[in-house]
C-alpha cells in the first residue's frame, strides 16, 4: 500500500510539472510548423491564465480555423484584430467568407492589404482570399428559389438512414456492404430500379476517386466500365445518383472548380458521342464553400435529398429534404444579407411560401416506399432523351425491332458463355483440369467479341428507331 501511495503521490504533483515543461516557445514552433494538436493545449494552458493576450488569442483563433470550429474562431480573432494583430486579419476576412459576411471580410481583407503594402507575398495571398471571396458573393446572387422543407442532423457514418427512396428511383448504399472487400469509407453505390446496373466510385488518395458502372451479367456483375472524362477529372468524385431516364447523373466532386471540399454537379449522358456532356455545378444554397454531397430526387414523391456538413461539428453532416424544381428559378432580390442567408439555409422556413402546408409532402418523405404503378418491363433500352422502350411491341420501324430482337438473342448466348466460362475457371482453380487455359482464352476472347456485336446492334437499333420515327 506504501508503494501506491507513493506512486499517487508523484503522480499528483509531478506531472502537471512535466506538462508544464511545455514552453510557449515550444508551442510556437509547432504552430508555425503546422503542428496544431500539439501546440493547442499549450496555448489554451496560457489561455487560461492571461485571456486577454492578443496573440494567443490569435494563435487559438487561428487554430479553431483550421479545425473547423468557427464559432469558437469568431471571437478570438475579432479579439485579436481588435488588438491590431497583423495575421488575423487574413484569417478573419476568410471566416467572415466562409460566414458570408462579405462586407466584412474586405475590411479585414483591407486592414491586412494596408499593412502589407510593401509585402509581394503577402498581398499575392491575399489577392487569392479576395478572389474567393467574391467568387462565392456573385454566386449568392445566384441562389436558387427552392423550398427546403425538412432538415436533419445525423452522424456522418450513417448518414444514408435519412434518404427515404421510392423503389422507382432505385436504391443507395454504403459500398462496402456490396463490395465485401471495401473499407467502410462513407462512399455510397447506386443501384438502379431494375437492378442490373450500379454506378460507384473507386480510387486512393493519390489519384482521387472516379466514377464507374457495371451491369448484371448472369447473377453477377460485371464489364466494370469507367465513366467518360468528362466527368472523372481532376480531383475525387464520388456520391452518383442517376435518374429514371438512365441518362442524367447527379454526383459529388472535389474538382471541376469545387467551391471547397466536395460541391454538387450534374450531367446528362450524349447518345451520340457515346460520353457525358460537361458537368454544371448546381447553384446555391445546394453549394457551399463546405462539403455537399449526395444529391437524390425520387419523382415518385416529388421530393429530393442532399447532405452538407456546413456549420456542423466535425462527425455530423446535416441531410436537407426539398422539392426539386422543373426548371431553376433564382432568388430576386436587392437584400444581400437575404440572399446570404438563403445560400447558406440559416433557417429552411425562410425558404417556405407563404401559407404553404408542407405537412403532407413531409409525412410522404419519410415513407419507406410507396405504391407504384405496374409496367410491363422486359428490358430497358433508352431511345433518347423523351424516350425509353421496356418491350418489343414499343418499337415502331420493323428493321430496328428486328436489330433488336437480335441483340436479345446474343445477350442469352453471352449469358451462356459467360456460364461456361465461370465454370471452367472454376475446374482451372480446384486443380480438377489443368489443361483448360487455351479453352478459357478462346471463351474469354469469344465473349468479347459477342459484347461488342450486341452493343452495335443496339446502336444500330437506335438510329434507325430515331431515322424512321423521330
Amino acid at each position: 500500500m506504501k508503494v501506491r501511495h507513493i506512486i499517487f503521490v508523484f503522480i499528483l504533483f509531478f506531472a502537471p510539472t512535466l506538462s508544464m515543461g511545455q514552453t510557449i516557445d515550444d508551442a510556437k514552433k509547432w504552430y508555425l510548423e503546422g503542428n496544431y494538436a500539439q501546440a493547442k493545449p499549450v496555448f489554451e494552458r496560457e489561455y487560461q491564465a492571461n485571456p486577454t493576450n492578443a496573440p494567443l488569442n490569435q494563435w487559438l483563433g487561428v487554430i479553431a480555423f483550421m479545425e473547423g470550429d468557427y464559432r469558437k474562431a469568431r471571437p478570438l480573432l475579432e479579439f485579436a484584430s481588435q488588438k491590431n494583430i497583423l495575421e488575423s486579419y487574413l484569417y478573419l476576412g476568410q471566416l467572415y467568407t466562409k460566414l458570408y459576411r462579405f462586407s466584412d471580410a474586405e475590411k479585414e481583407f483591407a486592414k491586412y492589404e494596408k499593412a502589407n503594402r510593401r509585402n509581394k507575398e503577402a498581398l499575392a495571398k491575399l489577392t487569392t482570399h479576395r478572389e474567393y471571396a467574391d467568387k462565392l458573393k456573385r454566386l449568392t446572387n445566384r441562389t436558387e428559389d427552392v423550398q427546403i422543407i425538412d432538415s436533419i442532423i445525423v452522424p456522418k457514418s450513417d448518414f444514408l438512414t435519412a434518404y427515404k427512396l421510392s423503389a422507382s428511383a432505385g436504391s443507395i448504399q454504403p459500398i462496402n456492404k456490396f463490395f465485401r472487400h471495401q473499407s467502410n469509407n462513407n462512399q455510397v453505390l447506386f443501384i438502379n430500379e431494375r437492378q442490373d446496373k450500379i454506378y460507384y466510385s473507386l480510387g486512393d488518395s493519390v489519384s482521387g476517386n472516379k466514377l464507374y458502372t457495371m451491369e448484371k451479367l448472369l447473377d453477377n456483375f460485371g464489364n466494370e466500365k469507367r465513366l467518360s472524362e468528362s466527368i472523372n477529372q481532376n480531383g475525387s468524385q464520388a456520391y452518383p445518383f442517376v435518374m429514371p431516364d438512365g441518362l442524367t447523373i447527379y454526383f459529388s466532386s472535389t474538382g471541376h472548380g469545387s467551391l471547397g471540399g466536395y460541391d454538387l454537379f450534374v450531367t446528362r449522358y450524349n447518345l451520340n458521342s457515346n460520353a457525358y456532356l460537361t458537368p454544371n455545378q448546381l447553384n446555391m444554397p445546394f453549394n457551399s464553400p463546405f462539403n455537399d454531397y449526395m444529391m437524390a430526387i425520387d419523382e415518385e414523391k416529388g421530393i429530393g435529398w442532399f447532405a452538407s456538413d456546413r456549420f456542423q461539428p466535425k462527425d455530423s453532416v446535416c441531410v436537407y429534404t426539398f422539392i426539386p424544381l422543373s426548371e431553376v428559378t433564382l432568388l430576386e432580390s436587392e437584400d444581400s444579407d437575404y440572399l446570404a442567408n438563403r445560400a447558406k439555409i440559416s433557417s429552411i422556413k425562410n425558404s417556405w411560401k407563404p401559407d404553404a402546408d408542407y405537412s403532407a409532402l413531409l409525412q410522404h418523405s419519410h415513407t419507406i416506399t410507396t405504391t407504384q404503378k405496374t409496367i410491363q418491363k422486359d428490358f430497358t433500352f433508352i431511345i433518347n432523351d423523351e424516350k425509353t422502350y421496356y418491350t418489343l411491341s414499343d418499337f415502331k420501324s420493323g428493321s430496328a425491332r428486328s436489330l433488336f430482337s437480335q441483340a436479345i438473342n446474343q445477350e442469352n448466348r453471352l449469358k451462356q458463355l459467360e456460364e461456361e466460362l465461370s465454370n471452367k475457371r472454376d475446374q482451372l482453380s480446384a486443380g480438377t483440369n489443368t489443361s483448360l487455359s487455351v479453352t478459357i482464352l478462346n471463351l474469354e476472347k469469344e465473349t468479347e467479341n459477342l459484347f461488342i456485336e450486341i452493343e452495335s446492334l443496339k446502336f444500330r437499333a437506335r438510329n434507325e428507331e430515331i431515322r424512321n420515327n423521330y
